[in-house]
């Protein structure tokens, strides 16, 4: 069996690309995984299946909130919706005002979005709108992509008076493989999803009681990734079964419902003249949405205050990511230069999956 990271994929799947299919990319800059006719087809019947799990009714009104960028999830979701007999439609993710638009023209039963995106459009229904959430009249929420804060299903359930049902859809393929009913997570293709040690390349036993480990994916139809594990970056909780991820690991951070890649981030910013160093902020807080900073570290005062170098930076940094930012500039010295990721969610666990879990075992040991 290999074992396989995300930024690993493309090379795999370049050296045999299979029989014809979609090309899909999650993060286009780091290249295409394909996906055969047929697999594509199997991955819509079995994300039916579990969205019929999850409560999804025949003849339902569906609102997609998702993207449907390079890796097509939004659309993907949407199919599997149709397949389960509701009538699909995607928005996507930005535009709170057009998305109320979209609330009144559809009038959705079912409504699927991420955690703090459908808390984002709670607040502004209150303040900008002036609009009662009870008056959409939503029978199901399913929230989807996002580490939610805690307290967010329930607070949406009463706000909207409506059954809030988290969903599992990998980052890679789009396929929605498990969900979580009364705070119980339920996998529903055990056969695809599995889970990894974080310091070896090994499945999980899952008699390890207390042990995090890595949700990986493990594809069943012929082609490149035939019999291969691919780690997510995502790392389950203590206890599996409540918690299906609450941390992510490795080179991808998961920031407002999108994975920032840092290799390409690296890439990006090294052809930038004069920077010493980068550090990547992430804070929630007591806000609704993630928030990002790119601070970047110069070794020259006049490239600080340089009104082009901080264009050029946008440039290099909207080229990796959609991801909203704000942009600080600074001098460097030994607190700024280098690489820093500083997830104030205390989310992301690092790059280095060995010092992870670590980590993570020294904490447990604490807790104990």
């Amino acid at each position: 069996m290999s074992w396989l990271t995300r930024t690993e994929l493309s090379a795999r799947a370049g050296k045999d690309p299979g029989s014809p299919g979609l090309l899909i990319g999650a993060i286009p800059g780091e290249g295409f995984v394909p996906i055969p006719a047929t697999a594509r087809s199997g991955l819509c019947s079995r994300s039916a299946a579990t969205l019929t799990t999850a409560g999804i009714e025949r003849g339902q009104r569906a609102l997609v909130s998702l993207n449907s960028n390079g890796d097509l999830s939004g659309a993907l979701f949407a199919e599997a919706l149709v397949e389960a007999g509701a009538l699909a439609a995607v928005v996507g993710p930005r535009g709170r005002m057009r998305t109320l638009a979209a609330f009144r023209a559809l009038r959705p039963q079912v409504w699927v979005t991420t955690p703090t995106g459908a808390l984002d459009f709670l607040a502004r229904l209150y303040l900008e709108f002036n609009v009662d959430p009870v008056e959409l009249e939503l029978d199901r929420i399913l929230v989807v992509g996002e580490i939610a804060s805690p307290g967010t299903e329930r607070r949406l359930a009463a706000e909207f008076e409506a059954r809030v049902t988290s969903v599992y859809c990998d980052p890679v393929f789009g396929g929605v493989w498990a969900l979580a009913n009364d705070g119980k997570w339920q996998v529903m293709a055990s056969e695809m999803l599995g889970l990894g040690e974080l310091a070896r390349d090994a499945l999980h036993d899952p008699t390890s009681i207390g042990q995090c480990a890595e949700l990986v994916l493990r594809p069943d139809w012929p082609g490149p990734f035939a019999g291969a594990s691919i780690r997510t970056g995502q790392v389950t909780g203590r206890d599996a079964t409540t918690e299906l991820f609450a941390r992510t690991v490795g080179d991808h951070v998961l920031a407002r419902g999108r994975w920032l890649s840092l290799p390409l981030l690296r890439r990006g910013l090294a052809q930038i003249d004069g920077l010493a160093g980068f550090t990547v902020e992430i804070d929630r807080g007591e806000g609704t949405l993630d928030k990002l900073v790119l601070r970047l570290a110069f070794d020259r005062p006049g490239l600080v205050e340089n009104p082009m170098w901080a264009a050029r930076a946008r440039e290099a940094i909207a080229a990796v990511t959609p991801v909203e930012f704000s942009l600080e500039r600074v001098l460097a010295d030994e607190q700024t230069a280098g690489e820093r990721i500083v997830d104030r969610r205390g989310h992301h666990l690092g790059s280095d999956r060995v010092a992870a879990a670590r980590s993570l075992e020294s904490a447990g040991q604490d807790r104990g």
